[in-house]
C-alpha cells in the first residue's frame, strides 16, 4: 500500500516540531511517549498503517534521527553520519538488511526503478560530486526525501524538485528485500558476518560485477 503524501509530509513536520535535534537514542516507546504527550501519536499512528510494515518502521525510524550531523565516514547517531552511513545504518536497524558501505556501491547493489514508481523506502541517488552516484538518501513520498546532506548540515528531509536536486538526479533503486516485501524474509544481521549476509540479499547485479567482500564492505 503506498503511503499518501498528506500523512509522511505530516510526519516529517510534527517529527521536526517535536525537537530540533531528533531522539537517536531513544527507544520507540520514549518517542511514542513524547508524541502521545503533545498530542500527535495518533497521527503518526496513521503513517504506520498507510504503508507496508517493513516501509513504515524504516522511515518512521529515519525519521527519528533528524537533526543529527553530518559526519564524513559516519555510522552512527553518536558520531554523525555521512550520506551512505546513514541509509546503511536505518535498513540495517530498521529491516536487518546490511547494504554496501558507499554510495555508489549501494546503487550497483540494489534494482534500478523509474522515479515515478518511488515508494516511500526506496533510494535515490545523486551527482553531488562531479561522479555518478555520489550521494543517496531514503525517499519518503510526496517527491522528498530524507538524507544525511552535507559537512556542517544534519539529517532532514528536502524535495526532490528543489533545482540543485532536480539537476543533479541520478536514479532511483529497491533493495531487494522491499522489492519482495511481505514475501522474502531476513536473517537477523547480527546472526551472519557482514559480508555474507549482503551478498546474499544483493541482487543478482551484485554477483555479476564480481565485486569483492573487501570492496563492498570499504568503510
Amino acid at each position: 500500500m503506498r503511503l499518501t503524501a498528506q500523512a509522511i509530509i505530516f510526519a516529517a513536520s510534527l517529527l521536526c516540531a517535536v525537537s530540533a535535534h531528533a531522539l537517536p537514542s531513544a527507544s520507540g516507546d520514549d518517542l511514542d511517549k513524547l508524541l502521545a504527550d503533545k498530542g500527535l501519536l495518533g497521527q503518526i499512528d496513521q503513517v504506520r498503517q498507510s504503508v507496508s510494515h517493513k516501509a513504515s518502521e524504516l522511515v518512521v525510524n529515519a525519521m527519528g534521527f533528524l537533526g543529527v550531523p553530518y559526519k564524513r565516514g559516519g555510522n552512527t547517531a553518536e558520531t554523525g553520519f555521512d550520506c551512505s552511513g546513514f541509509v546503511r545504518a536505518m535498513y540495517e536497524q530498521s529491516i536487518g538488511l546490511i547494504l554496501p558501505r558507499r554510495a555508489e556501491q549501494q546503487a550497483a547493489a540494489t534494482q534500478n526503478i523509474d522515479k515515478n514508481d518511488l515508494q516511500p523506502g526506496d533510494l535515490v541517488f545523486f551527482n553531488t560530486m562531479k561522479r555518478a552516484f555520489s550521494h543517496v538518501g531514503i525517499y519518503v513520498g510526496d517527491g522528498k526525501f530524507i538524507h544525511s546532506p552535507r559537512p556542517g548540515a544534519e539529517v532532514r528531509v528536502e524535495s526532490m524538485t528543489m533545482a540543485y536536486w532536480k539537476g543533479r538526479f541520478d536514479g532511483a533503486r529497491r533493495v531487494a528485500s522491499r522489492a519482495n516485501d511481505g514475501t522474502t524474509t531476513s536473517t537477523p544481521a547480527q546472526t551472519q558476518s557482514q559480508p555474507a549476509q549482503a551478498l546474499q540479499q544483493a541482487p543478482a547485479v551484485l554477483q555479476s560485477q564480481k565485486l569483492t567482500q573487501e570492496q563492498l564492505f570499504l568503510r
